[in-house]
């Protein structure tokens, strides 16, 4: 087993990296913490963090991404923020439900068609994750 402390970032290769970077500040209210030059954005809600790389055609279909999501503390922030994008047309993927296992979700797509799932989970979501004193806003 290799020893780690955890998962340290996503990257993504995107077409238009000031669109992707656009949309991960507006939805999610993540930070630019490093841009090195156009081709390349480092963002961080404070403990997830996300790379946006200029891609090819080539580069998107050597990885094959179901989705990646972020969770929220309660159902009542889940509910609002699918009211919210609703109202700012994001693109829906699949629409706010209940799962079996008591867990709520919707997914929205980014600019670049990667699905996200914006999730409820009751066995994680009212705790603390990784020492993150508050959600980002």
């Amino acid at each position: 087993m290799i020893k780690h402390r955890g998962l340290r970032h996503l990257a993504l290769n995107v077409k238009d990296v000031a669109l992707a970077v656009n949309f991960y500040r507006q939805v999610f209210g993540m930070k630019i913490v490093w841009q090195p030059d156009a081709d390349n954005a480092y963002l961080s809600s404070g403990y997830d963090n996300l790379a946006l790389h200029r891609g090819s055609a080539g580069d998107r279909s050597a990885q094959s991404l179901d989705h990646f999501g972020f969770i929220v503390s309660t159902v009542a922030e889940l509910e609002a923020g699918y009211r919210w994008a609703n109202e700012n047309q994001l693109d829906i993927a699949r629409p706010l439900r209940r799962h079996r296992d008591g867990s709520v979700s919707y997914y929205v797509r980014d600019p670049d068609g990667n699905v996200i799932q914006i999730l409820y989970e009751p066995s994680i979501s009212p705790h603390t994750i990784h020492g993150a004193a508050e959600a980002v806003e």
